[in-house]
This record gives C-alpha cells, structure tokens and sequence, in this order.
C-alpha cells in the first residue's frame, strides 16, 4: 500500500504502477487515516511516498512516529518539477517506478521482499525487524565528505540522498536516515565516489 498526499498523487502512482493508494489529504492527517495507514502496515505493509518539499517531510515524520516501521520511496525534486511546484503528481512514470525500485526500508520495517508487496500482493504478511543499532556512517564521516561544514553542504546531500534513494534532508536528518535506513559504509563509500566523479560541489 502507498501513502500518498492527494488524488493527483495517485492518478500519477496508477499510471506508472497496478498499486492501492492511501491519501493523506495533505499534512493534517487525521485519526481515520492514520488508524488505515496502520491496518495497512500491519497486513500489507506501506511505502510512505510523499512529495519531496517541506510539507511532504512533515507528514512523512507524522506517520513514521505514530506508524513506526513503514518503508520510503523518494522522488528526486528535478523529477517532481511540474509548472506549479513540486509533487509526485508532476513525475514521470518512469521516475516513479524508479523511485519504488529502490524502497528503502526503516529500522524495523518490512523487508524488501515485503515492499514489493505492498506494492503488488493484496495480502503479504509483513515481518519485523530488529533496532537499527548503532550507525555505521559517524557524524565525521559526513563533515570528511562535504555534506556538512562545507560551502555546497546541501547541493553535495542533495545529490547524495538521490545516489542513495534516501531523499534530501538537513545535516541532522541526513545523518539519522542513513542509520534509519541502514546504509552501510560500502553504500555510501559507492556514493561518494559517484559524487566525487560527477563533482558536486567541487
């Protein structure tokens, strides 16, 4: 199942993927659709797939603290751009699919098998993780890189949440994504070469 902000949202997600949908209705979400978006984690499972601006940021941080465990998909905001703003509803199908592809799952969300049934299957059985644990990317790791501390911090998390399907954020939520979304040193060394290569930043 994906949660989405609006009926757009899912006329956008429909053309790209055979997928049920849950609309928030923007980012005062209330009880009925969080008790669903829970009923839907627990016999499903649920990809959160929000715009990627402010208020999709928010109502992503809403549900995960009363829904804990649900998966993401982020949309680059290049692939977002439509002529009046930035939404899921003015992607491609392409970068859509693209976006579902490379689900990241939680701390104790479902698995990737899991996610893509969420997507497809009407009656998976989600499973549950352990803790995240301690992080394996240190706060230094991101000041050696160039994502915080640095003149072109946020181009440089910008395109290193795109490499790594974790969206972008600030430097403190960047860094609590990629324990959140148990990013390992050998992803993120991939990245940061591809970064290094494409010379963001620079």
């Amino acid at each position: 199942m994906i949660v989405v902000e609006g009926k757009e949202d899912t006329v956008a997600i429909r053309r790209a993927v055979d997928a049920d949908t849950i609309e928030t209705g923007g980012s005062a979400i209330d009880e009925k659709v969080l008790r669903r978006i829970e009923l839907a984690r627990e016999r499903r499972g649920v990809i959160i797939f929000t715009d990627p601006d402010v208020p999709g940021e928010k109502i992503r941080k809403i549900i995960e603290a009363r829904v804990p465990g649900c998966s993401h998909a982020f949309l680059a905001k290049a692939d977002a751009r439509g002529k009046d703003g930035i939404g899921v509803e003015h992607a491609s199908p392409e970068a859509i699919r693209a976006a579902l592809a490379r689900v990241r799952a939680s701390a104790g969300s479902v698995s990737d098998v899991d996610a893509e049934a969420a997507i497809a299957q009407p009656a998976a059985v989600p499973g549950s993780g352990s803790g995240a644990g301690e992080p394996e990317i240190a706060w230094t790791d991101l000041i050696d890189a160039g994502l915080i501390v640095h003149p072109a911090a946020a181009s440089r998390r910008e395109r290193m949440g795109e490499l790594l399907g974790i969206g972008y954020a600030n430097g403190k939520q960047f860094y609590k994504r990629l324990g959140m979304f148990r990013i390992t040193r050998a992803e993120f060394a991939d990245a940061l070469r591809q970064l290094t290569r494409e010379g963001v930043g620079e």
